[in-house]
Parts: structure tokens; sequence; C-alpha cells
């Protein structure tokens, strides 16, 4: 039986908390607010995320970063990507030495262009084959219904990725294993900003070419740029590429499509956030810091600058159009 903690208790957190026990392991949930925490104990719910979910009463929320850490066999750190280094600092002393450490965000850091598991390395001083990403067609409230999905598990370690995979291998998940980190985090981050663009036509009242074009073309883009940093092209045609794509353009449950439904309809950031519970989509921060990565790695990247625009250079959606629409034209491949 493994020993999970989880650190954080969002609704991606608290639903891989609940896969985790369902799949035997027990589980800490770390937790920042003690009132939850407390609720979450007596009640098995976490009301403020997954309302309606009934969690495993195996699950132990705690708000104690030392009680939540000890002698965990696999960490899995389940924070926003631009809050990672900062939660590192304050988990980083009471890390187990030989745990598995996961990472689940999916983004670029803003200032560095770092990875999420550059970032732990660096806080952490663990070697590369000690961090994991999970990744791929994850909508955490269908999870959370246990319907029917699959992950990955990317690990250079292979042996490190099984332990993973067996750990949270629950009759409604099947993760899968891969050893390209690289791919699977670039397809992660680049996914939310072409869900943006997604949502943007949607509001726009355009239809399913429209979404078939913007996806395959995302791939296309997200590719380049995988394989310009060393990824495995082959990654973007699985889970953690295509799958996950298609699953955060075309769902109404996406955060990154719901916000840019409401720009594509006239929105402004501000009444986008509004429409998405008060907070801005991932996407938003990563358009300006992959569009960097990708000038940084002389990648043409047309969409993610498209998107860019509309979320930081007040260019509107009507010419975001008309300036991916009136590009040079060229072969598809």
């Amino acid at each position: 039986m493994a020993q999970v903690a989880v650190m954080g208790a969002g609704s991606w957190g608290t639903t891989l908390a609940k896969v985790f026990a369902d799949a035997g392991s027990e589980v800490r949930l770390w937790v920042r607010r003690a009132e939850l925490a407390k609720a979450i104990t007596t009640t098995h719910i976490n009301a403020d995320y997954l309302p309606d979910i009934v969690l495993p009463a195996t699950i132990t929320a705690t708000t104690d970063i030392q009680a939540a850490l000890e002698g965990a066999d696999i960490v899995v750190f389940a924070v926003p990507s631009q809050t990672m280094r900062d939660n590192l600092a304050r988990w980083n002393e009471h890390l187990p030495n030989d745990a598995t450490l996961v990472s689940i965000s999916k983004g670029i850091e803003s200032e560095t262009l770092k990875r999420m598991s550059e970032v732990i390395a660096e806080c952490t001083g663990a070697s590369a084959d000690r961090i994991a990403v999970l990744s791929g067609p994850n909508l955490a409230r269908e999870i959370a219904e246990e319907q029917a999905a699959a992950t990955v598990i990317a690990c250079p370690d292979e042996q490190r990725a099984i332990a993973v995979q067996q750990a949270v291998s629950a009759p409604y998940l099947r993760p899968y294993t891969n050893t390209d980190v690289v791919g699977c985090e670039i397809g992660g981050a680049c996914k939310n900003v072409i869900a943006l663009a997604c949502g943007v036509a949607t509001g726009m009242g355009m239809g399913t070419n429209t979404m078939a074009t913007l996806i395959t073309r995302g791939l296309a883009e997200i590719t380049r740029l995988g394989e310009a940093l060393g990824a495995d092209s082959r990654t973007f045609a699985g889970l953690a590429g295509l799958g996950d794509l298609v699953a955060t353009c075309t769902s109404e449950l996406s955060r990154n499509r719901t916000f840019g439904f409401r720009l594509g309809q006239g929105g402004s950031l501000e009444e986008a956030a509004a429409a998405t519970n008060g907070q801005v989509a991932e996407g938003v921060i990563s358009s300006a810091s992959i569009y960097r990565l990708a000038m940084d790695s002389g990648v043409d990247m047309p969409l993610t600058q498209a998107v860019f625009g509309v979320c930081h250079k007040d260019l509107t959606a009507e010419d975001m159009v008309i300036a991916l629409m009136g590009r040079s034209k060229k072969s598809e491949v």
C-alpha cells in the first residue's frame, strides 16, 4: 500500500486524493484552511470544490505540512503553476528524501519560463528521475463522478512511473506510463491556450469546422514547440497531447474554454473571470509565458500569439480571426 500526500485541496487535488484512496493507497490531503480540513474529515465532502461528491473515509485531511508529508512514498503537488515555487519553499524541509514528486500543475512559470518539473528540481534539489508528471484528458468533475477515463504518468525513471501507476489505478481511471516529461508538460500547458481560442470562437458563434481547425492546428504548433524543447513527437498524438487538448477545448467543464467563450461574446477579462467563479483561467497567464518561450525557441505559434494578443494586447476577438485567416498560405506539412 502506497503512502500518498496530496498537497492542495482544489477540485483536481481532491479528485486525485479520491482516486488514490479508491485504488487502495493511504492518502493524506493537505488543506490550507482549518475549517475545510475539519469539514472534509467530518463530512467527507469538500463543499468548496466538489460539493456533491462523497470522499472515501480513508482520506485524512490536515493543515499540518509535516503530518501530511511524513513517510509519504508519493507526494502530489496540486497547486496552481504560478504558486508552485512559493509553496515548495514552505514544504521543502518536510519532503521525504526518496519520495516520488508528482506535478499535476499545467503551466509555464511566468518569470523563468520553466516547466513545473524544472521548478520542482530547482526548489527541492531532487534529481530528475524522482520527478513525475500526471497529465491527460482529466476533467476533475467527471473523474470524481467515476466516469471512465485515462491518464499518463511521465517520469524518466520508468520504475517510479510504474509505482505511481499502480498507486493511482482505480476501477474508473486507467493510467499509462511514459518517460517523456517534457512532452507531457508542454502538451498540458499549451492546451489551455488553444482552449481559450476555441472558447473565443464558440462565443463568436462559430461551429464544428472552426473547432476542428483550431484543435488540429493547435496540436501542430504544440508539437513544434515540444520537439524544439526535446520532446518525443509521439507524445502529442497520445493522451497527454491530443487527448488533453480535445477534452479541454470541447468541454463546458473547461475553465479555459468558458473564459474564452465569454471573451468571444464581447466580454472583458474581468467579465470572463466572473463567468469562471472569479478565477482567471490558466491559459490567460500561460499565453504570455508560452508565447515568450516560443519566441526564444524560434517556433511559430500563431494561435498562441493570437490568444496572447487578445488577453494582453487589447486585440479584439474579431481582429484575432482576421489575423489568423489572413496569414500567408503554406503547405500543411
